[in-house]
């Protein structure tokens, strides 16, 4: 008889036991001639060491399954002990899998281009209004591309910049001052990735969230980074933020045209950004519209309403200045 420890790293123990450990007793049932205690992120088994052989294999299939999954059930269990493929209606282009065990996938044409172009290029631009899915599909990409060891550490920024009131002062440290800015990125990381284990990412900084202005002086190198707001940087920021590139590392920079919350005579470094950087190789352009709106359908007509009166107050200045120049033409009599 022999004894062996085996430790579940990648997923939350939680899910892989199951509610009332309703998993890892049916895992018992199916190997009676091993003991097995498990503890925490340990299982100590001890028996027959051929039986034991099996056991880990099984283990290990449903350790993978768990973590790309999120979800681990009985009929998952029997078919992968028994050495079959689960019989599970997945969708076949899922991005990832979020903590309920529901698919990701892409909701649009364009979010599939941005799939794509991920897989293509180093650096991608992904631009549209709000809801059109660009921040949630980026940090989908970031999170299969950590799941599956093609990198060690998912990097998200955002700059400090209000939406149009001043919050002054905020109370606590560091980290309680900028996470209101950095909610939305967090929101979208607990649709992904189980509560304890994404507490465990973020204190070994496998997950790292941070203001722009951190990123000075760093080289990122085995990550996905992801900035995101992209349109309230300035034109140093963002040159700083994209040549913090390093190696094995993939950029995605997302922003929306129709929101910049800068004072009036500062320019935004996206606007720059996509005029110098527009025909440089290996670097993609994202362009999305009211169609890949995934929100309420109020947040199309809202988008919709917003871009027919900004229309009607640009052709009005326009009207205005050809008045006022034509008014200055006029001679004078002497």
């Amino acid at each position: 008889m022999i004894e062996k420890h085996i430790v579940l790293e990648d997923i939350d123990p939680v899910i892989f036991y199951g509610v009332n450990n309703a998993n890892i007793l049916m895992i018992k049932a199916l190997f009676p001639k091993l003991r097995i205690v498990a503890r925490g992120e340990v299982i100590k088994v001890m028996g027959d060491e051929e039986e034991m052989c099996a056991f880990e294999e099984a283990v290990t299939a449903l350790e993978k399954h768990c973590a790309r999954y999120n979800s681990l059930n009985e009929e998952a269990i029997l078919d992968i002990v028994k050495g079959n493929a689960p019989a599970m209606d997945r969708a076949g282009d899922a991005i990832v899998y979020s903590v309920t065990g529901k698919p990701i996938v892409p909701r649009s044409p364009n979010q599939q281009r941005l799939v794509q172009e991920f897989e293509r290029n180093d650096m991608v631009f992904a631009i549209g209004p709000a809801g059109s899915g660009k921040t949630y599909t980026a940090i989908a990409l970031a999170v299969r591309a950590l799941k599956n060891k093609e990198i060690k550490k998912i990097i998200l920024s955002r700059p400090a910049v209000e939406a149009g009131e001043k919050l002054g002062f905020l109370p606590g440290d560091m980290k309680d001052k900028i996470d209101p800015y950095l909610q939305p990125l967090y929101d979208a990381l607990q649709d992904m990735i189980p509560a304890a284990k994404l507490k465990e990412y973020m204190e070994l900084n496998i997950i790292q969230i941070a203001p722009l202005a951190f990123m000075r002086g760093r080289t990122l190198n085995d990550a996905v980074v992801i900035l995101d707001e992209a349109q309230n940087t300035t034109t140093q920021q963002i040159k700083m933020f994209l040549t913090r590139m390093g190696m094995n590392t993939k950029m995605i920079v997302t922003g929306d045209m129709t929101q910049i919350d800068l004072p009036a005579a500062q320019t935004s470094g996206l606007v720059q950004a996509l005029r110098i950087l527009r025909n440089v190789k290996g670097i993609s352009f994202i362009e999305l519209d009211k169609k890949d709106i995934v929100r309420h359908k109020l947040v199309t007509r809202i988008v919709e309403a917003y871009e027919a009166y900004e229309e009607k107050a640009k052709e009005e200045r326009l009207r205005l200045k050809v008045e006022k120049e034509k008014n200055l033409n006029v001679p004078t009599l002497n």
